[in-house]
């Protein structure tokens, strides 16, 4: 298993296939949340994945400054059904925020959390700014880090 991280112009077809349907499956189907998943932001976005052979286990993405919010922010973080409790979503935060702070020079990051998982996010240094909303019928808040 490898970890990558990839524009979008430098995914191939069959890794982008491979992604959204991984996102499908966790947010439509297992979290039965129907929403627009393909939503443009993908195109500017850098695709952070860990891979085994062609099936995606941990994915997130990175949304450049303007994109989302004003900071820079991650979004569709998972790790697909199977592969959960090994430590690949820890893993792969750590990965991103690196990402962030080193190679785009930044020192702020958004998130939109899934309320259950708001311990999870604080572990990384992320802290609640937001009250509780609902973001397609599931309890949201806003989070943000700054290094």
């Amino acid at each position: 298993m490898q970890w990558e991280i990839k524009t979008f112009q430098d995914l191939e077809i069959l890794e982008l296939y491979n992604i959204i349907k991984e996102r499908i499956d966790v947010f439509v189907v297992e979290q039965n949340c129907p929403y627009t998943e393909c939503d443009n932001k993908d195109i500017e976005a850098f695709h952070l994945m860990l891979k085994d052979k062609d099936n995606i286990i941990a994915y997130l993405r990175i949304l450049p400054k303007g994109v989302s919010y004003e900071e820079v922010s991650l979004g569709r973080i998972m790790v697909s059904d199977g592969y959960r409790g090994e430590g690949y979503a820890k893993e792969m935060m750590l990965k991103a925020i690196k990402f962030v702070e080193e190679e785009m020079e930044e020192t702020k990051i958004r998130i939109s959390a899934q309320n259950y998982l708001v311990d999870f996010y604080k572990s990384f240094g992320f802290n609640i700014v937001s009250d509780i909303y609902l973001e397609d019928s599931i309890p949201h808040v806003e989070m943000f880090y700054e290094k």
